[in-house]
């Protein structure tokens, strides 16, 4: 992968760089906030070859890249500079609450997320070598290892202050020291000699409740927005010469204070109160909260919302030292991968074997956008097994009162996480059997089920002339739909369009047309959906409900409109034969650009069937295309 060369193209997807107020990455995803979104192409994007998907939610625009996007994301910010601080509201435009904390705690956690999930396995391999007696607690290769293991969550409060302060817009370094004083060695020592019925603390003849801070994330978090308001109306206010340390100094000694007189107390019982109300909610129906999390989880993270979630899992771990709801998420993990072991067992398409092979592979590690946005999603059935197979996995999982120890990203070393310190019981079973029997039923469930029919235009290897059919009265029946061809050229098979996001049906079933002459033509009646800004494509739907895609020409987005000419408008309606778009064959010749339009029906899934009626050539308005309802 050339990271430079996709990095600029990204950047021209999503409306050039001073479109850009920030930029994260989590593990498969770059997340962008855009001043104005709706400048940004995300057909374009979703063109380039190593952009998995794009999504706008949550107030980000999403590009899904894969395990490669660290690098991407260097390349971008090398080009750029921009980085996880924020510049403002995009566009002016107010946010609501949900996007606004989803922003804020994805824009917190990803930039250690790779940690954090080494440091969750290492804490699952640690219990399971305890368990099964190959390492003693009191020995040293068990403590050495156990620091490095716990080294993160202990010290939460630093890595969050850091991060926290990057993304509130205030020096990260001085919200890291407010992190550090809230684990300081002094201060865990008044904690532990409170508890053990020492003497309070006063502050200025304030008393003092002191709490152990450590693996904490809720006080923290509002000690960095507090912090960094401050600093952001001080700074501006004081002289050049000083504002550089006394800043720090006016931010530390009102936060710090405020923070254990105030802010800890109120978040320790905010984080205390969800916590148990989580509590109250999984104790009412475990079994129920399983079959729920199991089947939702892959939808919130097609969207991006299942960052709302994992201050829950982070706050559990924090408050009880175990969590009940990571368990749970894996089974929608796995049930996935079962989607896509099954979608590789019987596929016959080698892009589509390989792909599901490489998404199996990363899928078992946890990161399944590949698998979601590659195979399950574009061929719908897979993707709802998939979440009835986290569903079932998640209602067993639940009903064995599965916990894990430890943070990390669901994935098949959660299994070990789940090894509580006394041993191998009942509920680390229960999350076994939970989690195989969800991969056998989206493995077994695609398998049987999932396929879908193959198109002639995929199997037809020799180029036989496309002929007029002799259709009867009984061949027009409601359950059989035409579309016509809406030029005039070649017709070729669509694994033959020089496009693997084309060539591999993720966009739906159809064909490619090498056109003759310059002219796009209604294929049947009905209105227009979608009309990109740079007019190299069209979004249809006709009354029987087709929706067809027709992109001319590949990577034509890259001519800024200039050879399209649109003779209709977004929402228009037109009938069969209508001219819908004209453009200058020659100008896309000439800037090195294929002529091969794919018109593709991108709800193939709603439809028994969608056949090529050949390939070889074609004129305008024959038929082109066969569906059965």
């Amino acid at each position: 992968m050339d990271y430079q060369s996709l990095a600029k193209k990204i950047l021209v997807g999503v409306g050039g760089t001073e479109n850009i107020c920030s930029l994260v990455h989590c593990a498969t995803r770059l997340r962008f906030k855009l001043k104005q979104p709706e400048l940004a192409d995300s057909e374009a994007l979703k063109s380039l070859e190593d952009v998995i998907a794009v999504i706008n939610s949550g107030g980000q625009f999403q590009v899904v890249i894969g395990n490669q996007v660290g690098d991407v994301w260097q390349a971008i910010t090398a080009i750029t500079g921009h980085t996880t601080k924020t510049q403002g509201e995009a566009g002016g435009r107010k946010e609501t609450l949900l996007a606004r904390l989803i922003d804020i705690v994805s824009g917190i956690f990803t930039p250690f997320i790779g940690v954090m999930a080494a440091s969750g396995i290492m804490k699952g391999l640690l219990a399971l070598a305890v368990a099964c007696g190959w390492l003693a607690t009191e020995g040293g290769t068990y403590q050495i290892w156990y620091a490095a293991s716990d080294a993160l969550f202990f010290f939460f409060p630093l890595f969050i202050g850091y991060t926290a302060g990057q993304k509130f817009g205030g020096s990260p370094f001085i919200t890291m020291v407010i992190g550090g004083a809230l684990t300081h060695p002094l201060m865990i020592k008044a904690f532990e000699t409170s508890q053990a019925g020492g003497g309070s603390e006063t502050f200025f003849g304030i008393p003092v409740v002191f709490i152990n801070y450590s693996s904490s994330v809720i006080p923290i978090i509002l000690a960095s927005w507090v912090s960094c308001m401050i600093e952001n109306r001080v700074r501006p206010r004081l002289p050049l010469a000083v504002k550089s340390f006394f800043t720090p100094v006016i931010c530390l000694v009102t936060v710090v204070p405020l923070t254990f007189l105030a802010i800890g107390p109120l978040a320790t019982w905010l984080s205390h109160l969800l916590a148990e109300g989580y509590e109250l909610i999984y104790h009412f129906a475990p079994w129920l909260a399983g079959a729920a999390l199991g089947a939702a989880w892959q939808i919130c993270v097609i969207f991006g919302l299942h960052w709302g979630l994992v201050p829950i899992i982070f706050n559990n771990l924090a408050v009880f030292g175990q969590d009940s709801m990571l368990p749970m998420i894996l089974p929608a993990v796995l049930g996935q991968v079962g989607a896509v072991l099954g979608i590789f067992l019987y596929s016959k398409d080698p892009r589509q074997k390989a792909l599901a092979g490489s998404s199996f592979s990363a899928g078992i590690f946890g990161v399944t956008e590949p698998a979601i946005y590659g195979l399950t999603l574009p061929l719908r059935r897979p993707f709802i097994i998939g979440c009835v197979a986290g569903s079932l996995g998640g209602a067993i999982v639940g009903f064995y009162a599965s916990h894990t120890y430890s943070f990390g990203l669901a994935n098949i070393f959660t299994l070990v996480q789940i090894i509580p310190s006394s041993g191998i019981d009942s509920t680390v079973w229960g999350a076994f059997i939970g989690n195989a029997v969800a991969v056998l039923v989206g493995c077994l469930g695609t398998y049987c089920w999932g396929r879908r029919q193959p198109l002639a235009s995929n199997l037809s290897a020799a180029a036989t002339p496309i002929v007029q059919p002799a259709m009867g009265p009984a061949d027009l029946t409601p359950q059989s739909l035409t579309v016509l061809s809406p030029m005039t050229g070649q017709v070729i098979a669509l694994s033959d369009i020089p496009d693997p996001t084309f060539a591999g049906g993720l966009l739906g079933q159809g064909v490619g047309i090498l056109p003759d002459k310059g002219e796009v033509r209604a294929p049947f009646s009905g209105t227009v959906e979608s009309l990109f800004l740079t007019k190299h494509a069209l979004g249809l739907r006709s009354e029987q409900g087709i929706e067809l895609l027709i992109h001319v020409g590949i990577d034509t987005v890259k001519l800024a409109g200039l050879p399209f000419t649109a003779h209709i408008a977004e929402g228009d309606s037109f009938t069969a034969g209508d001219l819908l778009l004209t453009f200058d064959c020659q100008a896309i010749t000439d800037a090195g650009l294929s002529l091969v339009t794919p018109i593709l029906v991108t709800n193939s899934d709603e439809f028994s069937e969608v056949n090529c009626l050949g390939v070889g050539d074609v004129a305008e308005q024959q038929p082109l295309i066969m569906i059965k309802a």
